[in-house]
């Protein structure tokens, strides 16, 4: 007998949308603290997806100061980066018909401030729960972050099917965590009904 899940859970990027055009802005960041004597750290990427700072203050987390002519030019990036976020054409289409079947759904996504600010514009208000890293203080693949979908909808892990673009983050620690996952390639033209056409169609 087959078991449905009762909560998805939906990665964003490479899942539900997609950048046209990347600029990279919080590269050019970590290129210029680097030339000024700060070196790489592997916490780096946690302390910008899990602070909801801004580009200055996020620059004074690290220990510098910015200067302003540098600060103009990433924000100028940024909003050029924002500007080129789209949903992926079966997005609201297949959440619809998920919400409509009675499944519960979540979004949880490892994201810089900006970004979540500009995925909220967007995306449809189809999600019971939706956690951004910058805004609980956590990235995946650590647990608390999975445990606090499981917590709010109060159900067991096994009952959760994680769908995102990562094989750690969204399926390798999902699995170990008792959850069932599903990833989902989009670089070579997989879309949510080929992750999902079985839940979909039942």
């Amino acid at each position: 007998m087959k078991i449905f899940p009762k909560v998805i859970i939906f990665d964003a990027f490479g899942t539900l949308v997609k950048i046209k055009t990347g600029r990279s802005p919080y590269r050019k960041l970590m290129i210029w603290l680097k030339e000024n004597g700060r070196k790489p750290h592997p916490n780096d990427a946690k302390l910008i997806m899990s602070n909801n700072v801004n580009i200055q203050q996020l620059v004074e987390l690290f220990g510098y100061v910015i200067p302003i002519q540098l600060l103009n030019e990433i924000e100028e990036d940024l909003q050029n980066e924002l500007r080129d976020i789209e949903l992926y054409e079966d997005t609201i289409s297949t959440l619809k018909k998920l919400k409509n079947s009675g499944y519960k759904l979540a979004l949880c996504s490892n994201l810089a401030r900006y970004y979540g600010e500009q995925l909220k514009k967007l995306i449809p208000d189809l999600f019971g729960l939706i956690v951004f890293s910058y805004e609980v203080g956590h990235i995946k693949p650590e647990q608390d972050i999975y445990e606090m979908i499981q917590i709010h909808f109060k159900c067991d892990m096994k009952e959760m099917l994680f769908i995102g673009d990562h094989p750690v983050l969204d399926v390798g620690k999902p699995i170990s965590l008792g959850m069932n996952a599903r990833i989902i390639n989009r670089h070579q033209e997989q879309n949510l009904f080929d992750v999902l056409g079985d839940l979909i169609s039942s």
